[in-house]
């Protein structure tokens, strides 16, 4: 059952609820090494408590929510885990494409897809066109994702735009219309887990003004309560974007 969370309002009332969490899930492998486990029923942990968080998100207020599942320098890993995270990304999308299509998910990924295999690539499309008429949440998942790789990429869409004459001066608008959340709003919060305090690659464009949460509970531990908790504190913080 999704937690309860009252209106987050400012000092005159104003609704300060965030439209869009982005989430660093950290601390799966931790998790499981700390129970003696294998480092990937952590993770299959952590695929279990994002099915949670997702049904929570929109009971809470939060309309987007993005979340980092495997970074471009998680290649570095052993072969046995990359394989058993990308077994799982598979299981998940095959497994819960109803229940996102039922519960109104849109669910949208992000990242270079060129390095993935091509079953989990149409699997990814695939449930992309089936779930993109939702609206009550909007999910995307970050797979081979890295913020500087998104930026190279983006900015060379954007070289071969102003060289075929469509852009003249660019601008940071035209700039973010290359990037692989085109379209997405910018986050207004980053929750990390795991006690980790590093932004790790992730969003360095579209979370410039965002605010951050860095909490101790490793991912598989973070419940739907944990996620109204910080909300709360959301509320009570002053954003003023560079003014007074």
């Amino acid at each position: 059952m999704a937690a309860e969370t009252a209106p987050l309002l400012l000092s005159g009332g104003v609704d300060q609820r965030p439209r869009h969490v982005a989430i660093i899930m950290d601390g799966n492998g931790r998790w499981a090494t700390e129970r003696g486990w294998p480092r990937l029923v952590g993770h299959r942990r952590g695929a279990e408590r994002v099915k949670q968080i997702v049904r929570a998100c929109p009971d809470l207020g939060v309309n987007w929510l993005t979340v980092y599942a495997f970074s471009t320098e998680n290649w570095k890993r052993s072969t046995e885990e990359v394989l058993g995270l990308m077994k799982i990304f598979r299981r998940y999308i095959q497994y819960e494409a109803e229940g996102m299509a039922a519960e109104g998910v849109r669910l949208r990924f992000i990242g270079g897809r060129d390095r993935l295999d091509g079953k989990l690539r149409a699997l990814m499309s695939s449930i992309e066109a089936r779930t993109a008429g939702n609206t009550r949440l909007n999910l995307t998942v970050a797979i081979n994702y890295g913020g500087r790789d998104e930026l190279t990429r983006a900015s060379a869409r954007l070289a071969q735009k102003i060289a075929r004459g469509e852009i003249e001066t660019p601008t940071d608008a035209d700039l973010a219309a290359c990037l692989d959340t085109a379209g997405h709003p910018d986050p207004d919060l980053v929750i990390r887990t795991s006690g980790e305090t590093r932004t790790s690659n992730f969003l360095p464009w579209q979370a410039a003004y965002a605010e951050y949460e860095f909490t101790p509970t490793l991912w598989p531990d973070f419940t739907p309560d944990h996620l109204a908790q910080i909300l709360d504190r959301f509320g009570m913080r002053d954003r003023r974007f560079g003014g007074v």
